[in-house]
């Protein structure tokens, strides 16, 4: 890593309620809809976490804090658990069922992932406890929708990615290799982020009319929408796309969009110029460098300029089109074999083109435009004395809550219950 890779300190923004305060979100501890409750209490929702006597099965998740594995030390758990308030009911216990309907009682949105039938057989379904309470939203996740014929067939992140879509598009130019699972549980997080959405927009219905709805996420059906051109160009027109190595899977084959960079590491060229503008900062970029007349294709971009740009339905049938496509695209590449890979990355964002270093987990934490966005929080840990390096909000906007607050410890804001 490189010295510019690196920071000495994680800031600590002071905290905000939020966008969202004054929210109160009812969650049922669930590895489906862990992301989901998490973006609304990073937002200012007051998230409770009911977990069943003992803590959620997530607890057990690994890996934990020095390797000493512990409901309380669970990163897993941290991760999607921060911001909440936790409480402990039992659902099978007639007073616990009590308690988690006087709960619902007083919030704004209910969150789950329940298997199909089990609330409904407790008496403590939507239908159950939004009677009488119209305005209460109510947000389901299930690996198929409640109603789908395939409602109780069990599931796991791999196989929502697996038969949703998604894992067909991931992998290598090289297909003797199999297809790569997308890491960090894409599957339940692709359908968390549409439950948000929904809640949020169910918010803004209520705000007008006063009624809460009910929201039932297919995990399924939220990878296989995220498919991009998969999925409609083999339903619309019969063609199979073709994984590739960084790069979105496509019926046709593309140029490779990874370089080594003067200093050995790997960058990514990003998304080649397309319009006039786009060209012209190119050719910028390598005139400010003292390159220009060092490229041998630079009068393709030139051409690029004049002719205003090139859309990809061009390269299709128009040699012209394609050679000042492809000129763009080497452009990028022959500027990273000419710098390190930092200076590549900078001198790309500086002239607004799409390029970047290839960062591991670390190095993305530790870069000094995501430190200045404020994206790596410290955390106290009073439990364990001390504090730990959390990644923040995904997005900000005014009013944003940017202090993270550690995940529940098991029982510990019962008092919640009344």
């Amino acid at each position: 890593m490189t010295e510019q890779l690196t920071t000495e300190a994680v800031p600590e923004p002071p905290d905000r309620p939020g966008p969202l305060d004054g929210l109160r979100v009812v969650e049922l501890a669930s590895e489906y809809a862990a992301f989901c409750g998490r973006l609304l209490a990073d937002y200012g929702a007051e998230v409770i976490l009911v977990e069943p006597p003992g803590g959620a099965r997530q607890r057990t998740y690994g890996p934990f804090v020095d390797d000493v594995p512990d409901p309380e030390r669970s990163l897993f758990w941290w991760h999607y658990n921060s911001n909440k308030y936790g409480v402990v009911v039992d659902l099978d216990d007639d007073e616990g069922r009590e308690r988690f309907r006087d709960l619902v009682g007083s919030a704004d949105i209910v969150l789950e992932a329940e298997p199909p039938g089990r609330l409904a057989a407790l008496g403590i379904d939507e239908t159950d406890l939004r009677a009488g309470n119209d305005a209460l939203i109510w947000a389901s996740l299930t690996p198929f929708g409640r109603d789908n014929p395939r409602a109780h067939e069990p599931a796991t992140d791999l196989t929502v990615l697996a038969t949703g879509g998604p894992v067909w598009s991931c992998g290598y130019d090289d297909h003797s290799i199999p297809p790569v699972r997308g890491g960090g549980n894409q599957g339940y997080q692709t359908g968390s982020i549409f439950a948000t959405m929904a809640a949020l927009t169910a918010v803004l219905h209520r705000g007008v009319t006063g009624v809460g709805q009910f929201i039932d996420v297919s995990l399924h059906a939220a990878a296989n929408v995220t498919t991009e051109a998969a999925s409609y160009d083999y339903l619309v027109a019969q063609r199979t796309v073709q994984r590739q190595t960084g790069r979105h899977a496509s019926v046709r084959m593309t140029t490779s969009s990874f370089a080594e960079a003067a200093d050995g590491r790997t960058v990514h060229s990003g998304v080649p110029p397309r319009s006039g503008a786009e060209y012209q900062r190119l050719l910028d970029w390598l005139t400010d460098a003292g390159v220009r007349d060092h490229y041998a294709e630079a009068f393709f971009l030139e051409m690029g300029v004049a002719r205003g740009g090139v859309q990809l339905s061009e390269t299709l049938n128009d040699p012209e089109a394609q050679a000042i496509f492809n000129a763009g695209r080497e452009a990028i590449r022959f500027m990273a074999e000419h710098t390190n890979a930092y200076e590549f990355f900078m001198g790309a964002q500086s002239h607004g083109i799409a390029a970047t270093v290839v960062y591991s987990p670390e190095e993305v934490l530790s870069d000094p435009h995501f430190v200045a966005r404020g994206f790596p929080v410290a955390v106290e840990h009073d439990e364990l004395g001390a504090s730990y390096t959390y990644a923040g909000l995904p997005f900000i906007c005014n009013g944003s809550k940017s202090q993270l607050r550690r995940a529940p410890r098991i029982g510990e804001h019962n008092s919640l219950l009344g």
